[in-house]
């Protein structure tokens, strides 16, 4: 059995193939076009895929695509219905592209499968899974674990934003999800843009200036953007925001919260940029600790998987840790669309023990955590270069103990409204989401 995983039309667009549970290739499309975040269809990465694996189009069983295009523009024509008659101007610029490529990507994904083998059929091999699932799956796959928690934090997929899954054998399942627009990852990226970073690739900037300063807008955040509950479900106050249907994250009531407009790019850095960083990130921190903590005491794991971009933030992942919610903890560290599929990278597993014996660093809030002994495919000299060498598995697991479900039904204290069952999808349902415009109430 082989599988092509693809992603693309985003950011970071990538291939990777898979052959009876073992991770062959994967590759960025970036890393052949030398276009940073390229977000074409990835044409060179496929092709590389298929001369590392030694196989031909024709030999494909399965195309996975990481995203379900039908339920993101459901979810865009809906945001832009709940608001109307605000976002006009946007709207006005999403539809044309979505009517004319985004909504007929399985056309557009075979005709673009055809270059490499113009008489097969890719339109029946074609498949598509939600981005939280694939976000899951590559997270929990390669995994060491036998049986774990997933817990999955990004942007938004097609409308989850945070999402709880269980792994056990090769048996994955997805229970719980935070809809848009409540998002833990667009509370962030509306933080870079306001400090003057690109949103979906300055996120990493913002946690690097978190250091050099003070939380002191921490309370501001709380009382005002987030209404965070004990069990770390949340909503946002979607009064400061202008992403579901403007042009930027922000709008002016977020300025006159914290007293300026955005920083311009570019321009010079102030202590208060740093307070800021240092404020999210702490409210951010705070978050990912509660949802641990809660899902460690409602289910038992004591295994826990990250994904997406949230998970990306290394700080916040060490304070998890040592936070001793759980035991052991595996970071999907691509965690962009790029390879959601499947990934062979290192081995980054991170345990109690690990922390015990690693040495606190003069840092706010850092650890040195250790990692496996798995060779680093990132050069010293450059950019990582695709993945080849020894293959990590992503292995066809026996079936073992059940694991502890989390009761049907059962919700922890304040969360009522923030997490949805997965299942439960309704379109009538999620509109109310996106309507509902609760203010924070102060804690």
């Amino acid at each position: 059995m082989q599988i092509l995983g693809i992603s693309a039309f985003y950011h970071d667009s990538a291939a990777a193939l898979v052959r009876d549970g073992e991770i062959v290739a994967a590759a960025q499309e970036e890393r052949f076009t030398r276009k940073k975040h390229d977000s074409d269809f990835p044409a060179r990465a496929i092709e590389y895929c298929l001369a590392e694996a030694g196989t031909t189009p024709d030999a494909i069983d399965h195309v996975a695509f990481y995203d379900k295009p039908f339920l993101k523009f459901e979810r865009l024509l809906e945001t832009y219905v709940a608001f109307a008659p605000r976002g006009f101007r946007s709207f006005s610029m999403a539809i044309p592209v979505w009517l004319k490529e985004k909504l007929f990507q399985k056309s557009l994904l075979t005709r673009k499968l055809k270059q490499f083998s113009a008489d097969f059929d890719w339109d029946k091999k074609l498949l598509f899974t939600e981005h939280h699932q694939s976000h899951a799956a590559s997270a929990f796959y390669p995994s060491p674990f036998e049986t774990a928690a997933i817990l999955t934090m990004d942007g938004v997929g097609e409308w989850a934003t945070t999402s709880l899954g269980f792994g056990d054998g090769n048996r994955l399942e997805m229970a719980r999800e935070i809809h848009f627009p409540h998002s833990l990852g667009l509370l962030y990226s509306a933080f870079t843009y306001y400090t003057g970073f690109r949103v979906n690739s300055g996120e990493y900037k913002v946690m690097g200036l978190a250091p050099y300063g003070e939380p002191r807008f921490r309370d501001v955040i709380l009382d005002n953007l987030i209404d965070l509950k004990a069990d770390g479900t949340f909503r946002l106050n979607l009064d400061y925001f202008d992403y579901c249907t403007g042009l930027t994250m922000t709008n002016d009531r977020f300025a006159d919260l914290f007293g300026a407009p955005p920083r311009g790019a570019e321009t010079l850095l102030t202590q208060r940029e740093m307070d800021l960083a240092a404020s999210i990130q702490d409210v951010t921190e705070e978050v990912v600790c509660r949802l641990g903590r809660s899902i460690a005491a409602e289910t038992g794991h004591r295994n826990l998987c990250l994904a997406g971009g949230v998970a990306l933030n290394c700080v916040a992942n060490g304070k998890l840790l040592r936070d001793g919610a759980f035991e052991n903890i595996w970071i999907q560290p691509a965690a962009m669309p790029a390879v959601h599929w499947a990934q062979r990278l290192p081995d980054t597993t991170i345990t109690r023990a690990a922390r015990a014996a690693s040495t606190v660093r003069a840092t706010r809030c850092a650890a040195r955590i250790s990692a496996r002994n798995t060779p680093s495919p990132i050069s010293r000299r450059g950019s990582p270069p695709p993945v080849r060498g020894t293959r990590h598995p992503m292995r066809a697991r026996r079936s073992s103990a059940r694991r502890k479900r989390l009761p049907t039904g059962s919700l922890s204290a304040g969360s009522r409204g923030a997490w949805s069952s997965a299942r439960a999808r309704s379109a009538a349902g999620r509109s109310s989401e996106t309507r509902a415009r609760r203010p924070c109430r102060r804690r």
